[in-house]
């Protein structure tokens, strides 16, 4: 170990270099704000760094900015970027300052925020690892709890998001997603025309509609400005819509109407499998389009299409829904809708039934697909990226670090103000 004092000049050197003074420029520390000491432990692999302020100073008023002399003093601790491979601590007394209008109060350091524990460049640090890894992998890096890295990242996340402008929105989509066992979920609100995650919220009911239009409101928007909507047939979304978004139109995402009619076709064949052998181990040559099958599936459907199922009756209404938005008009596709669901209600097979009924029952949200062109296929996109951040992190432990990550990938904040101390880098 060795220190450096107030005199300057590193243990044994005869350089005459004051090591202080050094430092305190390296940290871009300006008046009255100097480094006293330096303390080095080379078997623990730690520096720590003595920062003080001169004798007599004044600091101003964290509340109106009119310079006041120090009150009292409390002594803080923050974790600063490595030097080198050894942890660098950077420790001051951190005054209180006497303002004859407002009182006593803390005085904010340049070099951190309050209540973080580490300084801001160490807080930038973690913001450039946070987006190429697992937030578990960030803290071992590190040698700090996750915990801790959580706090940085959802300061940062809602700060960004508090400069965002939602004012110019009009045409949103809304999905919700499962984060954990036990029907946990999140709900996401994309912005279709930036093709920017909005806005994220624990659960899946019609609160989520009224937390989002809050946040809108907090953003410069309004409820009022919202002129489309693209949602699945959530009957709490879509109650929330109509009460909250009083002026949007609702475009059912014409992916959840495939899942319907997927979801509908696999009830047939599970129903027909006790009495069919031939139906095991099929699932996936139904569900799949006829352009992804491998041979050997091509070659089991056309020996199934042979025999007289339900099943496959199920598949040819699933080939030719596919047609349904390939239609030129809404007009032709309400003709088209119609015509599908005759013919499914007509087949007597329960599944169809039921799904020609919930087809008849929202065609005004299918038909307004005509009218938007949008769909949620962007969010389910950005899904996929979430799903692939939660597997690397095996999980999360609450749905708001879900929803900052979900931010970070998809929220396109500008995180691009890296702190620094009285704007010079170190």
């Amino acid at each position: 170990m060795w220190v450096v004092g107030e005199a300057g000049g590193g243990s044994g050197s005869n350089s005459g270099m004051d090591t202080n003074l050094l430092f305190t420029t390296a940290l871009g520390l300006q008046p009255p704000w100097e480094v006293k000491s330096l303390e080095f432990k080379a078997f623990e692999h730690r520096l720590d760094i003595l920062v003080d302020f001169q004798r007599g100073a004044s600091f101003p008023c964290p509340v109106c900015g009119k310079p006041s002399k120090a009150h009292d003093t409390e002594e803080k601790t923050w974790r600063h970027l490595d030097f080198f491979q050894h942890a660098a601590y950077l420790t001051a007394r951190v005054p209180r300052c006497n303002c004859e209008e407002h009182g006593v109060k803390s005085v904010e350091v340049p070099w951190g925020r309050k209540g973080s524990g580490f300084t801001l460049l160490f807080e930038a640090l973690i913001m450039v690892l946070v987006r190429e890894m697992p937030v578990n992998a960030v803290a071992r890096l590190v040698g700090e709890h996750d915990t801790r890295i959580w706090r940085v990242l959802n300061h940062h996340a809602e700060e960004a998001r508090a400069k965002l402008d939602f004012s110019q929105v009009q045409t949103i989509c809304v999905d919700e997603k499962s984060y954990r066992r036990g029907h946990n979920y999140v709900t996401f609100f994309m912005d279709l025309d930036l093709r920017r995650l909005m806005f994220g919220t624990e659960g899946k009911d019609g609160n989520t509609l009224a937390a989002f239009v809050e946040d809108l409101k907090a953003h410069q928007g309004s409820a009022e400005q919202i002129r489309d909507v693209c949602c699945d047939m959530s009957p709490a979304f879509q109650t929330g819509i109509r009460v909250h978004l009083p002026k949007a139109e609702i475009t059912l995402d014409r992916f959840h109407l495939m899942k319907l009619m997927n979801d509908a076709l696999d009830a047939v064949r599970r129903a027909e499998s006790p009495t069919t052998p031939g139906l095991k181990k099929t699932r996936y040559h139904w569900l799949r389009n006829p352009g992804n099958l491998t041979k050997t599936q091509k070659a089991r459907l056309r020996e199934l299409k042979a025999l007289n199922l339900q099943t496959v009756e199920a598949y040819q209404m699933k080939l030719l829904l596919q047609d349904f938005f390939e239609q030129p008009n809404r007009r032709a596709g309400s003709v088209f809708l119609n015509d599908w669901c005759t013919l499914a209600s007509a087949s007597g097979i329960e599944p169809l039934v039921r799904l020609a009924a919930t087809f008849q029952a929202h065609r005004r949200g299918i038909l307004n697909w005509w009218r938007s062109q949008i769909s949620n296929g962007l969010i389910e996109g950005i899904n996929s990226l979430i799903q692939a951040a939660i597997a690397k992190a095996r999980g999360y432990r609450n749905p708001r670090n879900l929803i900052s990550i979900a931010y970070l990938i998809a929220g396109k904040l500008d995180f691009n103000t890296a702190p620094t101390l009285n704007g010079l880098p170190t």
